[in-house]
């Protein structure tokens, strides 16, 4: 039986625990940072809170006997990832990372690609807008500085406290968004710039094609550098690594 800890927090991650759920040769931990309030019910044992650090991670590997350690975490998730990478190397344990591909801009799309929020506060301008956040809850503060604009700021839990400006709307939702809802939130909120990151997938693109077809500019974050692990791009990949990897602990007789 191989252990496995998955590090997780996006769709790929809970896809995969599902993947590995059935499986026998397979008991799989999922880690939640414990940040989404509300987390969706998951097919495996859940873990929900943080490791202190590398050397708490190194730890948790060692007492819990993980054998691999997949990095399922968001693809802004930099510290995370940095953490995984250096655990699994400190710990002597094989590392996934499972990420998905970003978005590609098309020559139709209208992109400000920034280096992060306090790049994304300054592109917005001086003249006021009416700006959609979609960015998540744990990186809006910033805009405070630019009290001029109209905020429309959605998270998957509350901005607590709110925004300190005059003008802010908040949703509070989860995806999957579809292209045709996120037109019609655009249209009522008269919204002419978009905050967002390169979070790829299909769950929140909606929002980027809406923006395409009525001629909006997206301020999109650049994803941040991430550790030189193994890597793939999709569930199927990281089931059919792990199955590899599996096979070759059993031909070494472990």
């Amino acid at each position: 039986m191989l252990n496995i800890l998955i590090l997780g927090g996006t769709s790929e991650a809970r896809q995969l625990a599902g993947e590995l759920a059935g499986k026998a040769s397979f008991k799989v931990t999922l880690s939640l940072a414990g940040r989404t309030v509300s987390p969706i019910a998951q097919p495996v044992q859940v873990r929900i809170r943080g490791f202190g650090g590398v050397d708490g991670l190194v730890k948790y590997l060692a007492t819990q006997r993980v054998d691999v350690l997949v990095d399922a975490t968001h693809p802004y998730a930099a510290t995370m990832a940095a953490h995984a990478a250096d655990a699994s190397a400190s710990a002597n344990i094989p590392i996934l990372a499972l990420r998905r591909p970003p978005w590609k801009a098309n020559a139709a799309d209208r992109w400000t690609e920034v280096a992060n929020v306090d790049d994304a506060v300054r592109a917005l301008g001086t003249a006021p807008r009416r700006v959609f956040l979609t960015i998540g809850r744990q990186e809006v503060r910033p805009f405070a500085a630019a009290p001029q604009h109209r905020y429309l700021i959605r998270s998957v839990d509350p901005i607590q406290p709110p925004l300190d400006v005059p003008h802010a709307t908040y949703i509070v939702a989860r995806g999957p968004f579809n292209d045709a809802d996120e037109r019609a939130t655009i249209t009522e909120y008269r919204i002419d710039r978009i905050v967002a990151k390169n979070s790829g997938g299909s769950a929140t693109y909606g929002k980027i094609a809406a923006a395409r077809a009525l001629g909006i500019t997206v301020i999109m974050l650049r994803r941040p550098a991430l550790p030189a692990v193994a890597s793939v791009e999709t569930v199927q990949d990281a089931a059919a690594w792990l199955d590899h990897a599996l096979v070759s602990d059993a031909d070494r007789g472990v």
